[in-house]
């Protein structure tokens, strides 16, 4: 089985590009696991009173759900994880946890400087992991 690890954001664009391209794999149907990670950071990853813990899940992420939605409808199996602290600590910590075989970041469209540079989560993920990095865009047509 080919394991790889899809870091979801909020953004759904984002995150239904990082969907096709694992749907895309050869025999993805049969021979891939996917794991969507959502990492709650900041004031979303701040600790809740414990009768609302239970809701705090990657479940409830509209963009997660969305990702879901497509490795369901291609076949592929769907693991779903998330987890509280810093981004891109957390995904390299979570990739060497499920040994997974590749990473794909959805990354984010930037201005003719910002090009030159990935965001500090993508260049941190990549300068911190011994696995592939794909770096996906958003859907064509979609806004990122």
């Amino acid at each position: 089985m080919y394991r790889v690890l899809l870091p979801i954001d909020t953004n759904e664009d984002r995150a239904l590009a990082q969907a096709d391209y694992v749907a895309s794999l050869p025999s993805a149907g049969d021979e891939v696991s996917a794991y969507l990670l959502f990492v709650f950071t900041g004031d979303e990853g701040e600790e809740l009173p414990d009768e609302l813990e239970q809701f705090k899940s990657a479940t409830r992420v509209g963009s997660v759900r969305r990702a879901r939605e497509v490795l369901d409808e291609r076949g592929v199996e769907v693991h779903v994880v998330d987890d509280s602290g810093e981004a891109a600590a957390d995904i390299c910590d979570r990739a060497d946890d499920l040994e997974v075989d590749e990473i794909v970041l959805g990354g984010r469209k930037r201005s003719a400087v910002g090009k030159a540079v990935f965001g500090s989560v993508t260049q941190s993920v990549i300068r911190n992991t011994d696995r592939p990095v794909v770096v996906t865009g958003g859907r064509r047509g979609g806004t990122d």
